[in-house]
C-alpha cells in the first residue's frame, strides 16, 4: 500500500482506500480459503481461532497470506461470546479495539439505518406524499446492543406531534439490510445503488417504495462513506488482517465484504476469509449471495472441529450456552466421538456438493485424548475431506498450524475446485428454498406459515425473483430445532417469515424460533469486564 492510501486509526489500526483497490486490481490473484465449522456448541470450536492460526501459519511455510474477518458486534461481546478476535497466540491485534467500537463502522451502519426510518416518518408526518399504506411501512430500527425488550414495540404515541403510533421492533445492528448491503458493495457508486433499492414500505395499490424515493440515498451514503472502506490490523505475529463489516451468519450473510476479500486477493498468494457458523450457514450463502458480487468462489474450504465439540453432536451430554460444560465431556469417549461425528461427515458432504475440495482443521484443546485426535482425523478423511490435520494456533501460534497451512496449499494445488452453485438465479424462490431446506439441511419437506406464500409471489411480482435466498435459522442444528444434534433428517422445515432485502440483493427466509434482536442470557460476559483506573481493559477477550 501507498503512504497516501492508508488512512491511520490510532497506532495500531487503519482504513484502506478505495483508491488502492483500484491501482492494484490488475494483480494476479490469490487462492481463496473459506473457513467454515461443524454445527456450533456451547463448548466452542475456535473457527476465528483458526483462521488466524492458518493465516500465520501460511506465512510460516514462506507463504504471502493475508486473513479476512468480520467486525465484532457489541451484542454477542457483552453477552456470551466476550470477544472475536482470536486468542492465546492466534489473535488479531489489538484485541480490545476490535472487540470495543474499533472504527466505528457498527455505530455508522445504525445511524444511516435509522435516518432511513426517521426519513420515513417524517414523510408520512408531512403529507405521506409517496402513499404509504396504513400498515405499510416495511421498514425498523436496529441497535448494537442485545435487548430482547425491544423486539416488538409502539412508537409515535403522545400525540399527533410525535408522529403516527406504530407498532414495530428492533433489530440488531448485525441483521441491518444496510450492515448487508455494505458487505456486498463495491464501490461508493454500487453502495448508493443498493441504498436506493431498499424497499421501505408499500403502497395501498400495492406497489413498492424505495429508499431513493424518499430522497435518503445521498444522506445515508454520506454517513456510509468510511464505514465502506476496508480495516487493517495484524495478528500477534504480524500477518495482515483485513476486518470488515459484521453480519451475523444466523440471521444474514454471515461473512466479511467483497471489498475485503477483493482487497486481500490482489495483495496475497493465499487469502483466508471466514464464514460465520457452519457450512450450512455462513459458507452456503458465500456461494450464493458473496461469491457472484465477488466474481468467483473459493479454491478450498477448511471445516473447523474439535473433539468436544464432535462429541456434544452425540446427544450424550446436556450443554447450555454460558455454562460449565460437563465434565465427562473432556474425558475418552471414542463412541460418543463416533456418533456425533455425522455432523461433521454432512459439513463435508455439503462443501464437496458445492465442487470444492475439503480441508478439516481439528483444532485442539487440552482434554483431547491421541486416541480421539488420530480418530477424528481418520474419521475426516474417510467422510471425503481430501486432508485433516490438527491445528494448535492457540497455544502454539504459526508453528502449531505449519502442518494445516501445508494441507491447505496442497488441496489448492492438487485438487482444482470446480466450484458451482446449487441453484441458479432463473429457479423460483420457493425452488431455491426447497433446494437448500432438503439438500443441505437434509429436511423431508418445507411448511409455508401464514402469509409466507404471498410475501413469496409478491416479492416475485416485483421483479426481484431472481435474488437468492438469505436463511435465518438456528445455528446449532441443522435444523430449525437447536435440540436436533447430529444430523437430522426427515424433518418439516417451517418458514415462518418472508423478508425482501432488495438494496442487499437477497430474499431472508426465517425458519423455526429464530430471532433477528437476540437477549442477554442470565450471566453475561458483561458481569466480568471494567477498566481500571489506569484506563486498562478488563474481561474482553
Amino acid at each position: 500500500m501507498l503512504d497516501e492510501e492508508i488512512l491511520p486509526y490510532g497506532r495500531s489500526k487503519a482504513k484502506i482506500t478505495i483508491a488502492a483497490l483500484k491501482r492494484i486490481s490488475s494483480n494476479p490473484q490469490g487462492k481463496l480459503i473459506v473457513v467454515t465449522a461443524i454445527s456450533p456448541t456451547p463448548a466452542g470450536e475456535g473457527k476465528t481461532v483458526t483462521s488466524i492460526g492458518l493465516g500465520d501459519g501460511l506465512r510460516h511455510i514462506g507463504k504471502n497470506a493475508v486473513i479476512c474477518i468480520r467486525e465484532p458486534s457489541l451484542g454477542p461481546v457483552f453477552g456470551v461470546k466476550g470477544g472475536a478476535a482470536g486468542g492465546g497466540k492466534a489473535q488479531a491485534y489489538p484485541s480490545d479495539e476490535l472487540n470495543l467500537h474499533f472504527t466505528g463502522d457498527f455505530h455508522a451502519i445504525t445511524a444511516a439505518h435509522n435516518l432511513l426510518m426517521a426519513m420515513i416518518e417524517a414523510h408520512i408526518q408531512h403529507g405521506n406524499a409517496c402513499g404509504f399504506a396504513s400498515h405499510g411501512v416495511l421498514w425498523g430500527r436496529v441497535l448494537d446492543v442485545a435487548d430482547r425488550s425491544l423486539r416488538q414495540c409502539i412508537t409515535g404515541i403522545g400525540g399527533k406531534s410525535n408522529g403516527t403510533p406504530r407498532e414495530t421492533g428492533f433489530a440488531i445492528t448485525a441483521a441491518s439490510e444496510v450492515m448487508a448491503l455494505v458487505s456486498l458493495s463495491t464501490s461508493l457508486a454500487n453502495l448508493k445503488q443498493r441504498l436506493g433499492e431498499i424497499v421501505v414500505g408499500v403502497t395501498n395499490a400495492g406497489d413498492p417504495i424505495r429508499a431513493r424515493d424518499l430522497n435518503a440515498v445521498g444522506a445515508m451514503a454520506l454517513l456510509l462513506r468510511d464505514a465502506l472502506l476496508p480495516n487493517l490490523i495484524q495478528t500477534l505475529e504480524g500477518t495482515p488482517v483485513v476486518v470488515h463489516m459484521g453480519p451475523f451468519g444466523n440471521i444474514a450473510t454471515g461473512c466479511n465484504s467483497v471489498l475485503a476479500d477483493d482487497l486481500a486477493l490482489s495483495m496475497a498468494d493465499y487469502v483466508v476469509t471466514e464464514a460465520g457458523f457452519g457450512a450450512d450457514l455462513g459458507f452456503e450463502k458465500f456461494c450464493h449471495i458473496l461469491a457472484p458480487a465477488l466474481g468467483r468462489g473459493p479454491d478450498a474450504v477448511v471445516v473447523v472441529a474439535t473433539v468436544r465439540g464432535v462429541k456434544a453432536h452425540s446427544g450424550k451430554f446436556k450443554l447450555s450456552a454460558g455454562k460449565p460444560l460437563p465434565p465427562e465431556l473432556g474425558q475418552e469417549d471414542l463412541d460418543a466421538l463416533r456418533l456425533g461425528s455425522v455432523n461433521l461427515q454432512k459439513h463435508i458432504k455439503n462443501v464437496m456438493s458445492f465442487g470444492l475440495p475439503v480441508v478439516v482443521a481439528v483444532n485442539r484443546f487440552p482434554t483431547d485424548t491421541e486416541n480421539e485426535l488420530n480418530e477424528l482425523l481418520r474419521l475426516a478423511r474417510e467422510f471425503g475431506a481430501v486432508d485433516a490435520a490438527i491445528s494448535e494456533g492457540f497455544a502454539r501460534g504459526s508453528v502449531g498450524t505449519a502442518s494445516l497451512a501445508e494441507a491447505v496449499v496442497r488441496a489448492c494445488g492438487a485438487n482444482e475446485a470446480q466450484f458451482k452453485p446449487l441453484y441458479t438465479s432463473d429457479m423460483g424462490l420457493m425452488d431455491k428454498i426447497t433446494t437448500i431446506a432438503t439438500g443441505v439441511y437434509g429436511a423431508a419437506d418445507v411448511n409455508y406459515g401464514p402469509g409466507t406464500k404471498t410475501k413469496l409471489r409478491q416479492t416475485e411480482k416485483w421483479g426481484y425473483g431472481h435474488l437468492p435466498i438469505c436463511f435465518a435459522k438456528t445455528q446449532y442444528s441443522f435444523s430449525h430445532d437447536p435440540s436436533l444434534l447430529g444430523a437430522p433428517t426427515g424433518f418439516t422445515l417451517p418458514v415462518v417469515e418472508v423478508q425482501l432485502a432488495s438494496g442487499a440483493g437477497f430474499v431472508r427466509v426465517l425458519c423455526g424460533d429464530i430471532m433477528t434482536m437476540p437477549g442477554l442470557p442470565a450471566t453475561p460476559a458483561a458481569f466480568r469486564m471494567d477498566v481500571t483506573d489506569e484506563g486498562e481493559i478488563v474481561g474482553v477477550l
